[in-house]
């Protein structure tokens, strides 16, 4: 391919990412007009959820379905899939349909953020290239989510709901067929092996059952919950043992043989546990302690996307001084200051300690996230390449799905604590008043002070286990360090 070709697609690749950001954030915007319109605030939680579900169920099956068919019909399919559902959700009647939608977007979602990593490993045969590349990713995936919300608003007050699903129509058929047109590398099939059918079928049950019963935790019944577990344990314990016999597994074996792939994997799962605790807690530690606007609350994040690039960016450049694990320790380091800074600062952290602890928090996660992806590739064979780039992105959304779950059964404990302890001056409802400025007038003023203090236990204690996470993974970095330097002198 020329080098025009190449600028051309990539950009389209980078605009697939720049949808599937825009749709993660803006549909918060939406929310309160689709409720309101809907009439579905029991099935609120699904809107979010069900597209999760679609995203992680789908990322493997798409790097399969690459491998039998190429990049250029399998990203093309992909972003179909999330054509077509975004284009169903404008157009949704009730929420039964929205939520059907959304699963299909969600399907699509997970090729279009997926297979454009497996392409770029093609395209940019340099993994010092690829890096640089990499860091526009994360830049275009960061200006969507400042922007989302954004647009989101505007197009809720000027226009209706509906339209923030339509925005990604035109945006998602411009990048199909920009890739149609300028992706002219030679693909090899592999159509001569048999499609694992059984193991499609257990990995799509056993993740369906797992991250459902996740985000039931709580909510449910815990028999549902249980049920859903042992289900999902039957399925993936099966998927293991039938797996080793597939001529052509969804997940090979040997991809748990490959030390470095484990620890890559293990660290994409403990640095993504953490970060989403930051994400979905740091603006309501704005709102519910420091008494700010949603707005203000949710501009805590803009730092962040800011530095992420910056991260990612650095890490060509050093990698020209330090070896991979060096490069992922000083992202480490860089990520574990924020989480220190929230757990030392306490209830009265003023707002600018909040948009530095974001700052450390992208810069360390950009730059996490480009060597590690980068890494996967470098680590596994050739051929594996595909399937263990999509898996580390599976990882990553079932860490999310899964420490985000604990994080709330975390904060439901301390306030539940908190509200017995005020022996009924305190109750639940009051506490959700707190997270909302414009409610604490209907709040009792002298109890103000110690409903803070209850909320803060509980953000206090998602910080902690966060950190916990990051100071697992900074061991299991050095570890592997240690031991690829035991490795060389071994040699």
């Amino acid at each position: 391919m020329s080098r025009r070709n190449v600028i051309i697609v990539t950009c389209a690749l980078l605009l697939s990412n720049a949808m599937s950001g825009i749709d993660n954030t803006i549909i918060n915007t939406a929310l309160p007009a689709i409720i309101s319109d809907l009439h579905g605030i029991e099935m609120m939680g699904w809107i979010v959820a069900i597209f999760l579900l679609g995203t992680a169920v789908s990322t493997p099956l798409w790097s399969k379905f690459d491998e039998h068919v190429g990049n250029k019909r399998s990203y093309q399919l992909a972003a179909g899939f999330f054509v077509v559902g975004s284009l169903l959700e404008g157009l949704a009647p009730n929420m039964t349909f929205l939520i059907i939608a959304r699963a299909i977007a969600g399907i699509g979602n997970g090729g279009v953020v997926s297979l454009p990593y497996i392409i770029y490993a093609r395209l940019f045969k340099n993994p010092r290239k690829r890096m640089q590349v990499l860091g526009f990713v994360s830049a275009s995936y960061s200006m969507a989510t400042i922007i989302g919300p954004l647009i989101g608003g505007y197009i809720v007050d000027t226009f209706s709901w509906h339209w923030v699903f339509y925005i990604n129509v035109p945006i998602g058929l411009l990048s199909a067929i920009l890739v149609q047109i300028y992706y002219q590398l030679e693909e090899s099939h592999s159509q001569e092996k048999v499609i694992d059918y059984r193991g499609i079928i257990l990995m799509v049950i056993g993740l369906i059952a797992l991250l459902s019963g996740i985000e039931m935790i709580g909510s449910a019944n815990g028999f549902l919950v249980l049920a859903l577990m042992i289900v999902a344990v039957a399925c993936l314990g099966s998927l293991l043992h039938f797996e080793k016999q597939a001529a052509d597994p969804i997940i090979p074996n040997r991809l748990f043989k490959n030390r470095a792939l484990v620890v890559d994997f293990t660290l994409f799962t403990l640095i993504w546990g953490a970060f989403v605790g930051f994400l979905i807690y740091t603006p309501m530690w704005a709102q519910g302690l420091l008494a700010t606007s949603a707005l203000v609350g949710g501009a805590t994040q803009i730092p962040g996307s800011f530095t992420n690039f910056m991260g990612s960016g650095s890490v060509a450049p050093l990698r020209r001084y330090l070896s991979p694990q060096r490069v992922i320790t000083v992202g480490i380091l860089t990520l574990t200051v924020s989480f220190v800074l929230l757990v030392v600062f306490g209830i009265k952290t003023p707002y600018w300690i909040l948009l530095v602890a974001a700052a450390f928090e992208g810069f360390g996660n950009g730059m996490c996230f480009n060597e590690l992806q980068v890494k996967v590739q470098t680590d596994a064979l050739r051929e594996d390449i595909p399937v263990a780039t999509s898996f580390s992105f599976l990882i990553r959304m079932l860490s999310q799905t899964f420490t985000a779950s604990v994080f709330g059964l975390i904060m439901n404990h301390a306030l539940r604590q908190g509200v017995q302890a005020s022996h009924g001056k305190i109750t639940m409802n009051m506490m959700n008043k707190l997270t909302d400025a414009t409610n604490l007038k209907s709040l009792p003023q002298a109890l103000i002070p110690q409903m803070r203090q209850i909320l803060h236990t509980g953000l206090r204690n998602i910080m902690i286990m966060a950190l916990i996470l990051m100071l697992l993974a900074l061991g299991l970095n050095l570890w592997s360090k240690h031991f690829e330097q035991q490795k060389v002198q071994d040699a």
